[in-house]
């Protein structure tokens, strides 16, 4: 495991360093699958069509399947989300039919208006939709123009997330489309910053520069906010959760790599590999948050010794993590890569350690929505754990508070990244395990696949969702573990927030300058407050308001 006594030198090592380093390569060259990967692999895809057919049988042109009920939702405004999300995944399957008949239904898809009495999400109608659409479009030799149509005409009515105060450059997250009207509200750093590389994507295939102005310029405010900020966020050097669309400010100072912020760390990184930006502000940026939070927010279990990244509010840390988080392993690994820095790759693999462990550790083999540590400077922000969560955290290093498993990729997708960069086989068994543990605990009569209430307890129950990042991301992230490596290597493609393929230019020699985009300080935390459910925004009202229509 990594030392504690690298947890507060490494920011001063990083930031002396003025020069920058030429890039390395993100994946290992010449990786070797051993004879097994090749059933691993068939079973990821068989366990793609059967959950895929019970879609089409119960859900088909809806965005959800109900694998319990048997039955459909439309939580993504009612365009079929699980058939846009799943596109790339079928053509990387070789899945011919499913892919054909998902061509065919998308021409007849109108995303001029929901389908459902809701607004319109600007980032999840982006990273699926937009994104699921393009990425289909390049995996299928760009021969497809009705792909590249329909994300353009769903992102020109999203557009208008940005037109309602005078110079306005974050938008609102939600729109609605009846009337191009967005819900005024307050946002986060991930819907406000995870758009980029997709609108980005447009903007090559149509030419029109305004996508990519309105995207990068929301990350570029957001960036750019931070060294304006007061100095406690200065120092720190990561942007708060929260932001005010109308005034280009920050709400409160919750600072996380969990929901609400997570994408926009991922991107700032991604972005300028998949794009080879000029400007290094991106890199930078990214550099200075990692930095920042190894020498701030690192921390190490008492027990077991497992490297996690604290959240941090107003001077406390506070000492939480959950499996969207999990996503920072891979993304540090990939990060760490590009800039050739090999303590921000290592402490990448030191997270994917931590959080596989998760998995391990349950009776499902599947790792639970939100998990605590204990570290030596306080106890975990929320008081001492009861005697039961005391006697796992002993035995485990870590314990559940938030039990259920929603079919979320983030440690099946970091364990990807340690695998294509190490070619360490630990990776794969890991993966094998966790195919053996979905198929043994999630199937329904359906046919689809439900989540679980409890993944210390199946006993407990199921639930009804089978969300389309099951088909986008978990099942394509094990797909491609057993896959030829050199099949979406990692070195020639850049994947999005929802797994979704982008095909990347040749690298460049140097991402970044070398130097972070600010100098982070030393942190010293105080007692923690009481622990946020999952790295919320305590400034956001929830549910969200939405207007009545007219």
């Amino acid at each position: 495991m990594v030392q504690s006594s690298k947890l507060l030198s490494f920011a001063l090592a990083v930031s002396a360093c003025a020069v920058p380093a030429l890039a390395g390569q993100v994946q290992l060259s010449d990786l070797q699958l051993p004879p097994s990967a090749a059933g691993v692999q068939a079973t990821v895809k068989q366990m793609f069509v059967d959950s895929y057919n019970a879609y089409r049988k119960y859900a088909w042109g809806h965005d959800d399947l109900l694998p319990v009920s048997a039955s459909f939702t439309d939580g993504r405004n009612g365009w079929g989300a699980s058939i846009i999300d799943g596109m790339a995944t079928m053509y990387i399957m070789g899945l011919d039919d499913f892919f054909e008949e998902a061509l065919n239904f998308t021409q007849f898809i109108n995303f001029n208006e929901s389908q459902v009495i809701e607004t319109v999400s600007i980032f999840e109608t982006t990273i699926r939709y937009v994104g699921g659409l393009l990425s289909a479009y390049e995996l299928s030799g760009k021969q497809h123009q009705i792909l590249v149509d329909k994300a353009k005409e769903v992102a020109d009515k999203m557009a208008y997330a940005w037109q309602t105060v005078p110079d306005q450059t974050i938008p609102f997250g939600e729109i609605w489309f009846s009337d191009n009207t967005a819900v005024v509200d307050t946002s986060n750093i991930a819907e406000a910053g995870t758009l980029d590389i997709e609108w980005s994507r447009l903007t090559l295939y149509t030419g029109n520069e305004t996508y990519t102005k309105l995207t990068e310029g929301s990350v570029r405010t957001i960036a750019n906010l931070v060294t304006l900020y007061p100095v406690y966020v200065h120092i720190m050097c990561l942007a708060p959760q929260g932001i005010d669309p109308s005034s280009n400010t920050f709400v409160g100072d919750y600072l996380t790599w969990g929901g609400g912020s997570d994408s926009y760390f991922e991107y700032l990184i991604k972005y300028p590999r998949v794009t080879n930006i000029d400007d290094n502000l991106f890199a930078d940026t990214w550099h200075a948050a990692v930095d920042s939070s190894i020498s701030n927010m690192a921390r190490q279990s008492t027990v077991g010794n497992y490297t996690y990244i604290a959240d941090w509010d107003e001077g406390e840390l506070i000492h939480v993590a959950s499996h969207l988080e999990c996503f920072h392993g891979g993304n540090w690994i990939f990060g760490g890569h590009l800039l050739n820095n090999q303590t921000i790759i290592d402490y990448g693999l030191e997270l994917v350690e931590a959080c596989w462990n998760t998995y391990a550790s349950t009776t499902t083999g599947i790792g639970p929505e939100v998990f605590y540590f204990l570290a030596n400077d306080q106890w975990n922000g929320n008081g001492v754990p009861s005697q039961d969560e005391l006697t796992f955290y002993n035995e485990h290093g870590f314990w559940i508070t938030s039990s259920d498993y929603i079919l979320r990729p983030e440690v099946l997708e970091s364990n990807f990244y340690a695998w294509r960069s190490t070619g360490d086989t630990k990776y794969l068994d890991r993966a094998a395990s966790a195919v053996d543990s979905l198929k043994k605990y999630l199937p329904q009569p359906s046919g689809g696949y439900a989540g679980l209430n409890d993944v210390d307890n199946p006993s407990a129950g199921f639930i009804d969702d089978q969300e389309s990042f099951w088909f986008a991301e978990v099942l394509k992230y094990l797909y491609l573990t057993f896959d030829d490596p050199e099949h979406i290597s990692l070195n020639d493609y850049v994947l999005n927030t929802e797994g979704q393929p982008f095909e990347a230019p040749p690298a460049k020699d140097v991402y970044g300058s070398g130097q972070p985009a600010v100098v982070a300080g030393q942190f010293v935390s105080k007692t923690g407050l009481p622990l946020p459910a999952i790295s919320p925004n305590k400034y956001l009202p929830s549910p969200l308001p939405t207007p009545t229509t007219s």
